[in-house]
C-alpha cells in the first residue's frame, strides 16, 4: 500500500490551505509564514500543522484460469464452456481449445482472484452437471507476461 500525506496548515488569517505529497519517502514542509506571522494569530487562536496519512489501494493480483486436457470431454463441450463462461468467440475457442488438446493445458483468461475463482468453481459445475471430467484450476501469473494460446 502507498502512502501519500496530507498537510492542513492554519494560516495567520485563518484560512485553511491543504497540501498532498503522494511520495512517502518525501517530508513536506509547510509553506513559510510571512514575515510577522508567529505562533499566534490576531484572534488568539494558534497557528499549526495538521497531518494524516491517507492509504491508496494497491492493485489487485492476478490469477490464469487454466483448462486441463483429458481423454472424455467431447472437444464441442469444451469450445460451449469457453463461449459460455469466458465469452469466447467460436474462433478464439476453438483456438484454445486445440491449444488444450495437444498441450495439455491452456490458459482461458487472466483475472483478479475472486473473478477466478468463481470461474473455476462454475466450469467445474456445470462440467459434473453434464457428467464430463472436464478440469479448470487457477494459478499466479509469473511476473512475464506470457502469450495467449
Amino acid at each position: 500500500m502507498v502512502e501519500a500525506h496530507r498537510f492542513a496548515v492554519h494560516s495567520r488569517q485563518g484560512r485553511l490551505r491543504l497540501a498532498i505529497d503522494p511520495r512517502p519517502s518525501r517530508q513536506l514542509r509547510p509553506p513559510a509564514l510571512s514575515a510577522g506571522d508567529d505562533d499566534h494569530d490576531s484572534h488568539g487562536g494558534q497557528t499549526g500543522i495538521a497531518t494524516k496519512t491517507v492509504a491508496r489501494t494497491a492493485k489487485p493480483s492476478m490469477y490464469k484460469v487454466l483448462m486441463l486436457n483429458d481423454d472424455y470431454t467431447p472437444m464441442e463441450f469444451v469450445v460451449h464452456v469457453l463461449q459460455r463462461f469466458f465469452r469466447m468467440s467460436m474462433e478464439d475457442a476453438t483456438r484454445v481449445m486445440m491449444h488444450v488438446h495437444q498441450r495439455g493445458v491452456g490458459i482461458c483468461g487472466i483475472f483478479t482472484y475472486d473473478v477466478a475463482e468463481t470461474k473455476v468453481t462454475q466450469v467445474m459445475d456445470y462440467s459434473r452437471k453434464n457428467q464430463h471430467p472436464l478440469q479448470c484450476t487457477m494459478e499466479k501469473p509469473d511476473r512475464r507476461p506470457s502469450p495467449r494460446p
